[in-house]
This record gives C-alpha cells, sequence and structure tokens, in this order.
C-alpha cells in the first residue's frame, strides 16, 4: 500500500496537537496539553489567536461561524461533551452530552453534526439535542474525520492504535461503501480540509502535517 503524500510538515504552536479545523484561511487547532486553542494564519503560519476551553479539548469543526469543539471532562478527561465555540468571544456555557459520554472527532456537511466514537467503531449522525438518529459502524478505529464532496475522509487504526490508514467512507447509501487510500508512517491524530490538501497532526513530534493521498 502507498503512503500518503506529505506537502508540509510544520511545528506546531503548542504542544499535543490533536483537533484541527479549517475556516478560510485560518487552521484551527486544539492543544490537548494547554487546553487551549489557536487561531494559525495558515499563510504565514503565525498565531492570529487563541483561547482557553472548558476542559480537555478533542476533535472540532466548522459549523457556521463558530466552531463545535468535544471537551472531556472528568478523570483523564473519559467525559465528553460537545461546546460552542464563537472566535473572538470564546465557548458558550451550553453544551450537548455526547452519547455514552464517549466521542472524540466531529465533522459538519452544512446540514448535519457527526461524532465520531473510537470505542466503539462508528459514526453518529446527530441531531439538534445531540440525540443519534443514524449509526454507521466502522471497521477500524477512527482517529480523525472531516466531510469532502458528502464523503468520510478518516485516520484508522486497528485496536492497538497502530497500522494508520487513510480511509474514504460514503455512507449516502444504506451500505457504507469503504475504500483504503493509503497508508500513514506516523502517529496521526485530527483531520481536517482546505480545499486541496489535507491537515493532520503528528501529535508526540508536536507537528502538523500537509498530505494528499497518493496519486
Amino acid at each position: 500500500m502507498k503512503e500518503i503524500s506529505e506537502h508540509l510538515r510544520l511545528p506546531s504552536p503548542a504542544p499535543k496537537p490533536l483537533g484541527l479545523a479549517f475556516d478560510g484561511g485560518t487552521l484551527w487547532m486544539a492543544s490537548r496539553e494547554t487546553h487551549r486553542l489557536y487561531a494559525i494564519d495558515a499563510a504565514s503560519w503565525t498565531v492570529r489567536d487563541e483561547a482557553q476551553a472548558p476542559g480537555g479539548p478533542f476533535g472540532m469543526t466548522v459549523v457556521g461561524d463558530e466552531l463545535r469543539v468535544v471537551i472531556g471532562h472528568g478523570e483523564k478527561d473519559y467525559d465528553r461533551y460537545i461546546y460552542r465555540f464563537f472566535p473572538g468571544h470564546g465557548f458558550k456555557n451550553d453544551r450537548l452530552e455526547c452519547p455514552d459520554l464517549t466521542g472524540s472527532h466531529l465533522a459538519f456537511d452544512g446540514d448535519e453534526l457527526f461524532l465520531s466514537q473510537a470505542s466503539y467503531r462508528k459514526i453518529l449522525t446527530l441531531d439538534a439535542q445531540g440525540n443519534p438518529t443514524r449509526e454507521i459502524p466502522l471497521e477500524r478505529v477512527p482517529l480523525g474525520m472531516t466531510i469532502v464532496d458528502g464523503r468520510f475522509y478518516l485516520l484508522t487504526s486497528d485496536e492497538e492504535f497502530e497500522n494508520m490508514q487513510f480511509t474514504v467512507v460514503d455512507a449516502r447509501g444504506e451500505a457504507p461503501q469503504v475504500e483504503t487510500l493509503a497508508s500513514i508512517p506516523f502517529d496521526a491524530r485530527g483531520l481536517t480540509y482546505d480545499g486541496s490538501r489535507f491537515w493532520t497532526s503528528h501529535r508526540d513530534e508536536n507537528q502538523i502535517v500537509a498530505f494528499t493521498a497518493p496519486a
């Protein structure tokens, strides 16, 4: 299997990068160590803004003029909730409880919000109250998720969180269609798309990587 094609590998502005989301020319990044969000100018690779999260941040996605962010509370941040974050204004106090208090990454297709659950190997469609309306089963553990042209692009691993792969899932029909696009030669977490390239984090090396699937 071919590996992903790396285009950029840049230093993270904070240790332990995880959640990523693109909003125009801004790359939002969540740090598991500082518990802060960082707005990075993707062209100059400088931090425009940063904000303290109300707990341990995981995945996030852009929804209109706000971000939705998975935040962990309790022992080892095991209890997960979805918060609303407004750039320039901060986090709102209202939150949605993740189903079974678990979930790591979010995606939004313009109409619906999706949450991935690594421990259960599935993607959930959520309604406005955070209740699941559909389950999409996965064969591998999801460690990053975004939506491009109606399809899910995922970082996946085996149950030992090893053997990373870049995968696409088309769940627009009743039976999801899965295709493995490439292997990933490092411990990647989080996934977003800027219109031409995908971005992930090499969490333990404190780096952010832009890549595409191999031709």
